[in-house]
Protein backbone atom coordinates (compact mmCIF):
# COMPACT_ATOMS: atom_id res chain seq x y z
CA UNK A 1 0.00 0.00 0.00
CA UNK A 2 0.96 3.37 -0.98
CA UNK A 3 1.80 5.69 1.85
CA UNK A 4 0.84 9.14 1.82
CA UNK A 5 2.02 12.54 3.42
CA UNK A 6 -1.38 13.58 4.36
CA UNK A 7 -1.31 10.72 7.02
CA UNK A 8 1.74 10.87 8.13
CA UNK A 9 0.46 11.55 12.53
CA UNK A 10 2.40 9.60 15.02
CA UNK A 11 2.57 12.49 18.26
CA UNK A 12 -0.07 11.81 20.89
CA UNK A 13 -0.02 15.64 21.08
CA UNK A 14 -1.61 15.86 17.70
CA UNK A 15 2.03 16.86 16.50
CA UNK A 16 3.13 15.30 12.73
CA UNK A 17 6.01 13.80 12.10
CA UNK A 18 7.82 10.90 10.37
CA UNK A 19 10.31 8.33 12.05
CA UNK A 20 13.35 7.83 10.49
CA UNK A 21 16.36 5.54 12.18
CA UNK A 22 19.84 4.82 10.93
CA UNK A 23 19.17 0.83 11.73
CA UNK A 24 17.26 -1.11 9.16
CA UNK A 25 16.22 -4.65 9.00
CA UNK A 26 13.90 -6.59 11.78
CA UNK A 27 15.26 -7.65 15.13
CA UNK A 28 14.02 -11.06 16.84
CA UNK A 29 10.56 -10.33 18.09
CA UNK A 30 10.62 -10.99 21.98
CA UNK A 31 9.42 -14.38 23.19
CA UNK A 32 6.32 -13.95 25.08
CA UNK A 33 3.12 -16.29 26.45
CA UNK A 34 0.03 -15.29 25.53
CA UNK A 35 -3.21 -16.62 27.46
CA UNK A 36 -6.33 -15.52 25.36
CA UNK A 37 -9.59 -16.41 27.52
CA UNK A 38 -12.84 -16.85 25.66
CA UNK A 39 -13.72 -12.93 25.66
CA UNK A 40 -10.61 -12.51 23.47
CA UNK A 41 -8.85 -10.75 25.71
CA UNK A 42 -5.41 -11.79 26.00
CA UNK A 43 -3.34 -12.23 29.41
CA UNK A 44 0.56 -12.08 28.88
CA UNK A 45 3.43 -13.51 30.99
CA UNK A 46 6.62 -12.82 31.25
CA UNK A 47 9.56 -11.57 33.12
CA UNK A 48 9.20 -7.51 32.07
CA UNK A 49 9.14 -6.80 35.46
CA UNK A 50 13.32 -7.69 35.54
CA UNK A 51 15.37 -4.87 34.51
CA UNK A 52 17.88 -7.26 33.54
CA UNK A 53 15.81 -9.13 30.94
CA UNK A 54 14.67 -5.28 29.86
CA UNK A 55 18.11 -4.51 28.82
CA UNK A 56 18.79 -7.23 26.35
CA UNK A 57 15.36 -7.01 25.18
CA UNK A 58 15.93 -6.50 21.31
CA UNK A 59 15.02 -3.47 19.50
CA UNK A 60 12.94 -3.58 16.38
CA UNK A 61 13.44 0.11 14.56
CA UNK A 62 11.54 1.49 11.95
CA UNK A 63 12.45 0.61 8.56
CA UNK A 64 14.24 3.47 6.52
CA UNK A 65 11.40 3.39 3.85
CA UNK A 66 8.83 4.13 5.81
CA UNK A 67 7.57 7.37 4.85
CA UNK A 68 4.55 8.26 7.10
CA UNK A 69 2.72 7.28 10.01
CA UNK A 70 -0.83 7.49 11.89
CA UNK A 71 -1.72 7.02 15.32
CA UNK A 72 -5.18 5.07 14.77
CA UNK A 73 -7.00 4.32 17.97
CA UNK A 74 -8.98 0.90 18.51
CA UNK A 75 -12.14 1.45 20.71
CA UNK A 76 -14.98 -0.66 21.87
CA UNK A 77 -16.83 -1.94 24.86
CA UNK A 78 -14.43 -3.89 27.68
CA UNK A 79 -13.93 -7.71 26.86
CA UNK A 80 -14.21 -7.36 23.26
CA UNK A 81 -11.09 -7.76 21.79
CA UNK A 82 -9.06 -4.95 21.77
CA UNK A 83 -5.55 -6.08 23.49
CA UNK A 84 -5.82 -9.47 22.00
CA UNK A 85 -5.61 -7.65 18.42
CA UNK A 86 -3.23 -5.20 18.97
CA UNK A 87 -0.64 -7.82 20.27
CA UNK A 88 -1.69 -9.86 17.56
CA UNK A 89 -0.70 -7.68 14.81
CA UNK A 90 1.90 -5.43 16.97
CA UNK A 91 5.67 -5.84 15.64
CA UNK A 92 7.12 -5.14 18.84
CA UNK A 93 6.15 -5.99 22.37
CA UNK A 94 3.19 -4.61 22.96
CA UNK A 95 2.40 -2.31 25.93
CA UNK A 96 -0.92 -3.36 28.08
CA UNK A 97 -2.07 -1.84 31.01
CA UNK A 98 -3.96 -4.52 32.31
CA UNK A 99 -5.23 -4.79 35.70
CA UNK A 100 -7.03 -7.22 38.26
CA UNK A 101 -11.04 -6.52 38.13
CA UNK A 102 -12.13 -5.79 41.35
CA UNK A 103 -15.62 -6.03 43.84
CA UNK A 104 -15.20 -2.24 43.57
CA UNK A 105 -15.15 -1.77 39.92
CA UNK A 106 -18.08 -4.34 39.74
CA UNK A 107 -19.83 -1.69 40.83
CA UNK A 108 -19.71 0.81 38.29
CA UNK A 109 -18.53 -1.13 35.18
CA UNK A 110 -20.71 -3.29 32.67
CA UNK A 111 -20.98 -6.98 33.54
CA UNK A 112 -18.68 -9.34 31.31
CA UNK A 113 -18.10 -13.02 31.55
CA UNK A 114 -16.78 -14.86 34.61
CA UNK A 115 -13.78 -16.25 32.65
CA UNK A 116 -13.41 -11.90 32.12
CA UNK A 117 -10.78 -11.36 35.17
CA UNK A 118 -8.63 -8.14 33.98
CA UNK A 119 -9.23 -5.34 31.84
CA UNK A 120 -7.47 -2.26 30.42
CA UNK A 121 -7.19 0.79 32.81
CA UNK A 122 -4.78 3.39 30.74
CA UNK A 123 -4.14 1.69 27.38
CA UNK A 124 -2.88 -0.44 25.31
CA UNK A 125 -0.39 0.49 22.60
CA UNK A 126 1.41 -1.54 19.86
CA UNK A 127 2.78 -0.54 16.01
CA UNK A 128 2.61 -2.33 12.55
CA UNK A 129 4.32 -1.37 9.25
CA UNK A 130 1.90 -1.56 5.89
CA UNK A 131 3.53 -2.15 2.85
CA UNK A 132 7.02 -1.19 4.13
CA UNK A 133 6.13 2.60 3.74
CA UNK A 134 3.35 3.45 6.15
CA UNK A 135 3.36 2.71 10.39
CA UNK A 136 0.56 2.39 12.30
CA UNK A 137 1.11 3.62 15.81
CA UNK A 138 -1.84 1.49 17.67
CA UNK A 139 -3.74 2.95 20.97
CA UNK A 140 -6.03 0.96 22.37
CA UNK A 141 -8.57 2.74 24.74
CA UNK A 142 -10.64 1.47 28.32
CA UNK A 143 -13.39 0.11 27.47
CA UNK A 144 -15.66 1.14 31.10
CA UNK A 145 -17.76 4.42 30.40
CA UNK A 146 -15.83 5.40 33.83
CA UNK A 147 -12.25 6.20 31.80
CA UNK A 148 -13.82 8.52 28.79
CA UNK A 149 -11.60 11.31 30.24
CA UNK A 150 -8.49 9.05 29.32
CA UNK A 151 -10.39 7.97 26.48
CA UNK A 152 -10.84 11.54 24.90
CA UNK A 153 -6.71 12.21 25.81
CA UNK A 154 -5.71 9.49 23.77
CA UNK A 155 -8.10 10.62 20.67
CA UNK A 156 -6.29 13.62 20.33
CA UNK A 157 -4.09 13.98 17.01
CA UNK A 158 -5.66 10.46 16.25
CA UNK A 159 -6.13 10.10 12.15
CA UNK A 160 -8.40 7.18 12.38
CA UNK A 161 -10.30 4.31 15.03
CA UNK A 162 -10.96 0.90 14.39
CA UNK A 163 -13.67 0.17 15.99
CA UNK A 164 -14.60 -3.52 17.85
CA UNK A 165 -17.66 -4.97 17.93
CA UNK A 166 -19.40 -8.26 19.82
CA UNK A 167 -22.71 -9.56 17.86
CA UNK A 168 -23.44 -11.14 21.31
CA UNK A 169 -23.98 -7.95 22.58
CA UNK A 170 -24.04 -4.91 20.34
CA UNK A 171 -25.94 -2.54 22.67
CA UNK A 172 -22.57 -2.50 24.43
CA UNK A 173 -20.45 -1.17 21.20
CA UNK A 174 -23.26 1.73 20.65
CA UNK A 175 -21.41 4.14 23.50
CA UNK A 176 -17.67 3.77 21.33
CA UNK A 177 -19.07 4.55 18.31
CA UNK A 178 -21.20 7.66 19.34
CA UNK A 179 -17.65 9.00 21.01
CA UNK A 180 -16.08 8.54 17.83
CA UNK A 181 -19.33 10.58 16.10
CA UNK A 182 -18.78 13.57 18.85
CA UNK A 183 -15.07 13.75 18.63
CA UNK A 184 -15.10 13.86 14.66
CA UNK A 185 -12.84 10.61 13.94
CA UNK A 186 -13.36 8.81 11.10
CA UNK A 187 -13.64 5.19 11.67
CA UNK A 188 -14.25 1.83 10.76
CA UNK A 189 -16.37 -1.22 12.49
CA UNK A 190 -14.79 -4.84 12.60
CA UNK A 191 -17.15 -7.15 13.95
CA UNK A 192 -14.91 -9.59 16.36
CA UNK A 193 -16.12 -13.09 15.62
CA UNK A 194 -16.17 -15.31 18.44
CA UNK A 195 -16.81 -19.06 18.67
CA UNK A 196 -20.63 -18.64 19.89
CA UNK A 197 -21.00 -15.74 17.71
CA UNK A 198 -24.22 -15.75 15.97
CA UNK A 199 -23.81 -14.88 12.20
CA UNK A 200 -25.72 -11.84 11.19
CA UNK A 201 -25.80 -10.21 7.69
CA UNK A 202 -24.33 -6.80 6.46
CA UNK A 203 -27.80 -5.05 6.06
CA UNK A 204 -28.54 -5.97 9.72
CA UNK A 205 -25.69 -4.91 11.22
CA UNK A 206 -25.25 -1.71 9.70
CA UNK A 207 -28.92 -0.73 10.71
CA UNK A 208 -28.50 -1.75 14.29
CA UNK A 209 -25.10 0.40 14.62
CA UNK A 210 -27.11 3.15 12.42
CA UNK A 211 -23.75 2.82 9.83
CA UNK A 212 -23.28 5.65 7.38
CA UNK A 213 -23.18 3.70 4.00
CA UNK A 214 -19.50 4.77 3.29
CA UNK A 215 -18.26 3.26 7.02
CA UNK A 216 -16.52 -0.16 6.28
CA UNK A 217 -18.15 -3.19 8.02
CA UNK A 218 -15.78 -6.55 8.40
CA UNK A 219 -15.28 -9.72 10.25
CA UNK A 220 -12.37 -10.50 11.85
CA UNK A 221 -11.06 -12.63 14.49
CA UNK A 222 -8.58 -10.43 16.66
CA UNK A 223 -6.60 -14.03 17.26
CA UNK A 224 -5.51 -14.08 13.94
CA UNK A 225 -2.41 -11.76 12.54
CA UNK A 226 -4.06 -11.86 8.97
CA UNK A 227 -7.57 -11.29 9.62
CA UNK A 228 -6.84 -8.32 11.97
CA UNK A 229 -4.43 -7.06 9.73
CA UNK A 230 -6.88 -6.67 6.96
CA UNK A 231 -9.27 -4.81 8.84
CA UNK A 232 -6.63 -2.30 9.53
CA UNK A 233 -6.33 -2.12 5.75
CA UNK A 234 -9.55 -1.48 5.68
CA UNK A 235 -9.63 1.01 7.59
CA UNK A 236 -6.53 2.63 6.29
CA UNK A 237 -8.20 2.51 2.52
CA UNK A 238 -10.81 4.21 4.02
CA UNK A 239 -8.92 7.06 5.66
CA UNK A 240 -6.80 7.71 2.68
CA UNK A 241 -10.50 7.62 0.33
CA UNK A 242 -11.74 10.53 2.65
CA UNK A 243 -8.72 12.80 2.62
CA UNK A 244 -8.52 12.35 -1.26
CA UNK A 245 -12.24 13.64 -1.26
CA UNK A 246 -11.37 16.09 0.95
CA UNK A 247 -8.77 17.44 -0.88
Amino acid sequence: MRASSEISMAGTDGTTRTDHTAHRGHADRTTRTDHTNETGETDETGDTDDMDDMDDTPVMYVESSVAGAAKILVVGPMGVGKTTLIGTVSEIKPLSTEATMSQAGARLDTKVRPSKTTTTVALDFGRITLGGELVLYLFGTPGQQRFLPAWKDLARGALGALALVDTRDLEASFDAIGHLEDLDVPFSVAVNAFPDSTPHNEDDLRSALDLLPHTPLVICDAREHKSSVQALISLVSHLIETLTEAS
